[in-house]
């Protein structure tokens, strides 16, 4: 076999693959064996037909053609392995003219796996990680006051209370909200926690509830913003019709021993702040090594050049198209609803995301760079010893090949611990 490679703009690769006649006339059998499954033919069982009668039936050239397909397709992987090339998509196959006992041509052109170029990135980097190092880390007597005061405030019981609702107040309402005379879509709801000071409406809205009280029911007129999420609400006035069917206020408990014990069983206010100081120490470590990790990266995308293939952005694309569909599910709206609401399609949002699917991409190429710079090598059994925390969920092995591309999975681990230990080594650098 013959393998000549012409690289292509955007990541893409012509193949000309030319097979001797010695290498793929044996598919003329596998050519036949493939014709008498998929017809029937009188006398014979199925898939038995001897091959001069299938000859006989669709032709010699019938024949040739399944053969060369068959060639085509154990050929092309060989192809691709002897050229330690990486397609992703579909390719788009050409064959020549096929005859018998003649070398067999085809072309094919197909998108690759790019590889980032990386710039002199060393001395950016270095300098990144001298100033991650410069800034203490440190918590304020304020820091932990703050952090006790929103602990106290999520333990605060509700209660309700027989007064007006003021800032801060939760207010149970029914609300209707219609334009024209008709409620609009998902303009109507009951006992909806309204939390005063929140900003979780429109503005005014809470401005209106405020200084009523249970039982007390109002109609008032507000214009939604210009800038309004759902389009042909935007710049409009609507009638709100709103009831209050309680008014609830948060019991903030005093912050004493008594409340230490009450949080985590700690045996005195003083090792609850302890614990808070420590907490944030560590919270303030985990932020600043994410700001140096983005800040690295940022430096070795931003130096790279990458071609990146039109699939490779697709695919990444609907990756990110099928994880965000997932949370909004998970909030317990339809996905098409969503795209309604924000008067959008999916190409709409597709076209918005491109430069972060981009950006993802990239990451994973320059550590994938920056791996092979530095010879970072991943042994089989750390990848094997990851997957066995993914597979260990399932029961059998048979329920494992039902659920999971091992093949797949493999790829992705030794990719994520390769991209960790690639962080790594760029973190040391100094």
């Amino acid at each position: 076999m013959e393998v000549k490679v012409k690289n292509l703009p955007e990541s893409r690769v012509e193949l000309e693959i030319s097979l001797p006649w010695e290498e793929w006339k044996g598919e003329m059998d596998h050519a036949a064996e493939s014709l008498a499954k998929q017809v029937k033919m009188e006398g014979f069982r199925p898939g038995k037909a001897p091959r001069a009668v299938l000859e006989q039936r669709f032709g010699r050239g019938a024949l040739l053609a399944e053969a060369a397909e068959h060639a085509v397709s154990h050929s092309y992987p060989k192809a691709l392995e002897e050229k330690a090339l990486d397609a992703i998509g579909r390719p788009e196959v050409e064959l020549g003219t096929v005859k018998e006992e003649e070398t067999l041509t085809y072309t094919i052109r197909t998108d690759v796996m790019p590889e980032a170029k990386l710039s002199d990135w060393k001395s950016a980097v270095k300098k990144i990680n001298k100033e991650a190092g410069k800034e203490p880390v440190a918590v304020s007597d304020q820091d932990v006051a703050d952090e006790l005061a929103r602990i106290a405030e999520m333990r605060a019981p509700i209660i309700t209370v027989p007064r007006k609702a003021l800032d801060g107040d939760t207010v149970l309402v029914d609300f209707t909200v219609r334009q024209d005379g008709v409620v609009i879509e998902g303009g109507k709801s009951e006992n909806h926690p309204l939390v005063l000071g929140s900003n979780a409406f429109i503005p005014g809205f809470e401005g209106e509830v405020a200084g009523m009280e249970a039982g007390e029911e109002k109609i008032f007129t507000l214009t939604f913003p210009a800038d309004y999420h759902v389009k042909h609400l935007a710049g409009k006035p609507a009638e709100f019709t709103v009831k209050v069917r309680a008014v609830q206020e948060k019991q903030i408990p005093e912050i004493n021993d008594e409340f230490a014990k009450m949080v985590g069983n700690f045996e005195s206010l003083a090792k609850l702040e302890e614990n808070i100081r420590s907490g944030m120490a560590e919270e303030q470590k985990t932020k600043r090594k994410e700001e140096q990790r983005t800040k690295i990266l940022d430096v070795l995308i931003d130096g790279a050049t990458i071609e990146f293939p039109r699939s490779l952005i697709e695919e990444e694309l609907g990756r990110m198209l099928r994880e965000f569909e997932s949370q909004v599910q998970m909030m317990g709206m339809d996905f098409q609803g969503y795209l309604n609401q924000v008067g959008k399609s999916e190409e709409d949002v597709k076209k918005d995301w491109e430069p972060q699917a981009k950006k993802r991409l990239a990451a994973h190429l320059v550590l994938d760079a920056v791996a092979k710079e530095l010879e970072i090598s991943i042994e089989s059994d750390e990848i094997e010893a990851e997957m066995n925390k993914t597979i260990q969920y399932y029961k059998n092995v048979k329920d494992i090949e039902k659920n999971i591309d091992l093949s797949r999975l493999y790829t992705a681990v030794r990719g994520q611990i390769q991209n960790e230990r690639a962080i790594a080594e760029l973190e040391k650098i100094s």
